[in-house]
């Protein structure tokens, strides 16, 4: 390896991260259950009765609540919230390890901890998370940027354009991916994180950091999602069901 970044610039992802989460994923998230109502659900009138009975034993207004919205809360929730919020978290990486980037499709520059090239890297939330479309644009934006710097004679070897999937493994990486990955190196979760930082656990220490937020914030979700379901069970009741 070539270049290891400092633990204080890992401190500062680590706590950007952490930021993101106070500020942007929890206030949207409980924002999302609070407001939570029984006609947000599209429910499945085959499968909600057999749910609520495989989770809870019994088919009762409270279990066919809890099959609602536990997945909702902890699932589709949280997720979209994250992807649709990650370029924030994005742009705070990009002002620890380097200057901003102007170019377009290039999320932040870093030098590689692995051969200590700069990299150009376009950012991505997880390993299922871009279609058809976004591949033709991504490789669209790398041929544009190779044309750019031939033009300013800067060598640029494809192995220096590279996508950064910020969490998940290779193994779970779409067919999507795949297909810029015949061209382009595509990182994946742990793998990312190491080119970035050069710290083969970063990824598994930025993961933990954002579950200390909820403990140093002391927000008691389990209070609050029981809350939530008694309140979806009563509008199952005063209906007569779903």
């Amino acid at each position: 390896m070539n270049k290891i970044m400092t633990e204080k610039q890992k401190k500062q992802i680590i706590d950007s991260g952490k930021d993101f989460f106070r500020k942007i994923i929890i206030p949207a998230h409980l924002k999302n259950l609070n407001e939570l109502q029984l006609k947000d659900f599209n429910v499945n009138p085959f499968l909600i009765n057999y749910l609520a009975a495989f989770l809870c034993g019994n088919t009762e207004p409270e279990s066919l609540a809890k099959a609602l919205v536990y997945p909702r809360v902890l699932g589709t929730s949280i997720n979209t919230t994250f992807g649709t919020s990650l370029q924030s978290f994005i742009t705070e990486i990009q002002a620890i390890v380097s200057s901003g980037s102007a170019i377009p499709g290039i999320d932040i520059e870093f030098e590689d901890a692995f051969d200590g090239r700069k990299k150009y890297c376009q950012c991505k939330a997880g390993p299922q998370t871009i279609n058809h479309d976004d591949v033709d644009t991504i490789l669209a934006h790398f041929k544009q940027f190779k044309g750019i710097a031939r033009t300013n004679k800067l060598y640029i070897s494809d192995d220096d354009l590279i996508v950064g999937v910020l969490y998940g493994s290779p193994q779970k990486l779409s067919a999507n991916y795949k297909t810029i990955a015949t061209t382009y190196p595509v990182y994946c979760g742990s793998d990312f994180w190491e080119h970035l930082t050069g710290d083969k656990m970063f990824y598994h220490r930025l993961a933990k950091a954002f579950g200390e937020v909820v403990e140093e914030d002391n927000i008691d979700g389990s209070q609050l999602i029981t809350k939530k379901v008694k309140e979806i069970a009563k509008e199952i009741r005063d209906k007569g069901g779903i």
